[in-house]
This record gives C-alpha cells, structure tokens and sequence, in this order.
C-alpha cells in the first residue's frame, strides 16, 4: 500500500512544480515504490528531426521518479535528485511517452530506482531507460 494517494501527490506536485502546468504531465497510477506518468505530446516538445527532445524524456524520469519516492517514504521535503542517467535506445515518435518508474533500494539517505520510458504503444516501444538516485535529508524523529 502507498504512504501517500494519487490525489494527494497530484495536488502536492501541482502546487511546489508550477512548471508541471506547461508540460502536461499525467501522474496515471501510484502505488507503493511505483509510479507512472505519462506526457502528453504537445508539439513544443519536439526537437529538429521531428522527435521528442531529451530534455522533456528526462523530465518525465525524474518527476516519476519522485513520485515513486514518495509513494514509499510518504512526503518528504527537500528530496532532491543527486544523479540521473538516461540511456536513449531508440528515436521517439511523436506521440505521448509514459514514464514507469520503480524504487529498488530506499535507505535512510538515498532513495535508488529506474525508471522505462515508452512510446505510443507502449510495452513494444522501449525509447529510453533511466536510472536516479535522490538524496533524503534527514528526516525529524516523529
């Protein structure tokens, strides 16, 4: 079960990442160390060539990412990304990209997780793998 709901990590993501209004993006499922997310394709989000640009793929990540993060450690404040590593395997088509990511390893410090990035058919249409890691600060004792 998730420390925190769909909704509340919506409105929480709403309200501290304005910037989440001019990409779109759709949290679709949160469950305990799991999230996906998916962009809704918008033309700006193209690149020369007619592909979705990096820099939208890798903000999809991240943002999953801490979704996922909180979906297992509950509202932490000031969690941050520490590293990010994309490896792009195949040239998006224009069209949505969904984002799932995945907790592996939360520690005390360090939350570790991957994140898939699909295509428009989904499963069939690998286009980018992600690895993160966040660091946790120190949380109050309760």
């Amino acid at each position: 079960m998730s420390t925190i709901t769909l909704e509340e990590f919506s409105r929480i993501a709403h309200k501290e990442l304005p910037l989440l209004e001019v990409l779109g993006f759709n949290v679709e499922r949160l469950e305990h160390g799991e999230c996906t997310v998916r962009a809704i394709y918008k033309e700006d989000f193209l690149r020369p060539g007619g592909t979705v640009s990096g820099p939208v793929m890798m903000a999809l990540a991240d943002f999953a990412m801490w979704g996922a993060i909180m979906s297992r450690a509950g509202r932490v404040q000031m969690a941050v990304t520490s590293n990010l590593n994309i490896n792009f395997l195949i040239r998006p088509e224009p069209g949505d990209i969904v984002a799932e990511a995945k907790v592996i390893k939360l520690g005390k410090r360090l939350a570790v997780g991957v994140v898939e990035l699909f295509g428009n058919d989904q499963q069939n249409d690998l286009v980018a793998h992600v690895t993160c890691t966040y660091s946790l600060p120190p949380q109050p004792n309760n």
